[in-house]
C-alpha cells in the first residue's frame, strides 16, 4: 500500500515549521481506497511568502483542527504503508517533527517520486513536480495546495509504477528513512543541500576537504552518509562540520566534474566509483549510436542548471576537450565562441572513460557533430 501525501507548512526557521494543510490518498496499486484531507491550525504564524504561494492564511486555519486532533487519523491511514511524496524527505521530516512535539515516534518507509522519476525517466528536462507532470500530460489543478499536489503525485506514481514493470527499481528506491537519528547540526546541513543533481563537498572543522562526490540527488546522498553504518559513514558523520555544493543539471557533467576535482584536491576520503571506467577504444556509443573517435569532434548537450541553459561536453579522439554551459544556439554553432565557454579538464583521457561508462547505460539530450556542422 502507498500513502501518497502532500503537506503545506507555515515556512519559517528549520525545525520550527508547522503543518497548515495535509492530504493523504491511500493507494493499493490499482485504486485509492481511503483519503484524508484537512486544513490544520499550526498554532504559529504563516510566513507571508507562503500565504502568497498557497493562498492559505491565518483566517483559513483559525478554526481548523490542531495537529494533535488529526494525529490519530494520520497514524491509522498510513499504518503499514509506504509514504510517497515528491521530495519525501521534506514531508517525512515535517511529519516526524509534529509527532515528536506530541512525544510520539512516527516512523514509516518512504518513496520519493523525485528519486524514482530520475531512475525511470532520466531524459526528463526537469524532475520538479510542476514541470514533470506537465511534460507527461498529467492535468493538475490547485497547485501548491495539499490535495492538488497529492493528486498530481498520485498520477505520477501510477505512471512510474507502470514503467517499472518488475518493481525492482521501486523496491530499490523505497527506504526506511532514519532522519530522526541525525543530530540537529546534521539535519541543518542536510536541509541546506537541494535534492538536485550536482557535486557536494564535505569539510572538517579546520576547513579541509574530507570528501566530494557527484549525485542525482545531493540531499539524499548526504543523508545516506550521515545515517549509514559503515566505517566510512561513521567517520564522515563525526568529522563533517560544513557542506557545500554546486548544481550541474546534467548527471554526466557532475560525474566529470567530480572526477576532475578528485584528482586536483585529493580529499581524505574517496567515493565509490560509479560504474566501471571504460576504455572506449576507437568508438563511443552515445544515445544508441556509435561514433568513431579518430577525427571526431562531438558536442554532447545535456540539462543545464536552470531553464534556458544547457550543459555542453566536447569530446574528441584525445578525450574530453572541455565542459561548460550555454544559453543560445549561436554560442555552440560558432566554434570560437564555443571554445571560450568550455573549460578543459585535467584528465581528458580518464574523463573519456568516465563518460563512456555513463553513456553505456544513460542518455544525454542530444549530440552535435561539430566537424559536420561547420
Amino acid at each position: 500500500m502507498y500513502a501518497v501525501l502532500d503537506i503545506e507548512t507555515t515556512g519559517g526557521k528549520f525545525d520550527e515549521e508547522g503543518i497548515t494543510e495535509i492530504a493523504i490518498h491511500l493507494f493499493d496499486g490499482h485504486e485509492v481506497v481511503d483519503t484524508f484531507i484537512s486544513l490544520v491550525n499550526p498554532e504559529r504564524p504563516i510566513q507571508p511568502y507562503v500565504q502568497k504561494l498557497t493562498g492559505i492564511d491565518t483566517n483559513m486555519v483559525r478554526s481548523a483542527p490542531k495537529f494533535h486532533q488529526v494525529a490519530k487519523r494520520i497514524v491509522e491511514i498510513t499504518e503499514g504503508s509506504v509514504l510517497v511524496a515528491h521530495n519525501a524527505q521534506f514531508d517525512y521530516r515535517i511529519l516526524r517533527t509534529e509527532f515528536r512535539r506530541l512525544g510520539y515516534n512516527y516512523e514509516r518507509k518512504t518513496l520519493c517520486t523525485v528519486d524514482l522519476s530520475q531512475r525511470l525517466i532520466p531524459e526528463a528536462e526537469s524532475h520538479s513536480l510542476g514541470k514533470l507532470v506537465r511534460s507527461l500530460g498529467i492535468p493538475v489543478s490547485n497547485r501548491h495546495r495539499a490535495n492538488g499536489d497529492a493528486l498530481a503525485t498520485l498520477k505520477l506514481l501510477q505512471i512510474l509504477l507502470d514503467r517499472d514493470s518488475g518493481k525492482t527499481i521501486t523496491a530499490e528506491v523505497i527506504r526506511a528513512e532514519t532522519l530522526g537519528e541525525l543530530s540537529n547540526r546534521q539535519l541543518r546541513m542536510v536541509e541546506t543541500v537541494p535534492d538536485e543533481t550536482g557535486v557536494y563537498y564535505l569539510y572538517d572543522k579546520e576547513g579541509s576537504l574530507l570528501f566530494l562526490d557527484s549525485s542525482r540527488d545531493m540531499k539524499r546522498s548526504l543523508n545516506s552518509h550521515f545515517t549509514g553504518e559503515s566505517a566510512h559513514s561513521r567517520s564522515l558523520r563525526k568529522m563533517t562540520r560544513e557542506v557545500r555544493f554546486e548544481k550541474t543539471g546534467s548527471e554526466l557533467f557532475a560525474r566529470l566534474k567530480a572526477h576532475t576535482e578528485l584528482l586536483e584536491n585529493k580529499p581524505a576520503y574517496r567515493p565509490k566509483i560509479k560504474g566501471r571506467k571504460m576504455k572506449p577504444g576507437n568508438s563511443l556509443r552515445v544515445n544508441g549510436d556509435s561514433f568513431e573517435l579518430e577525427g571526431a569532434d562531438l558536442l554532447l548537450i545535456d540539462a543545464g542548471r536552470s531553464d534556458g541553459e544547457r550543459a555542453a561536453i566536447r569530446i574528441g579522439g584525445e578525450g574530453i576537450r572541455g565542459m561548460g554551459y550555454f544559453g543560445l544556439n549561436h554560442q555552440i554553432n560558432n566554434i570560437p565562441i564555443l571554445e571560450t565557454l568550455l573549460t578543459p579538464i585535467a584528465d581528458p583521457k580518464g574523463g573519456l572513460g568516465v563518460a563512456a561508462a555513463y553513456l553505456r547505460e544513460k542518455k544525454v539530450l542530444r549530440i552535435l557533430e561539430l566537424n559536420k556542422s561547420t
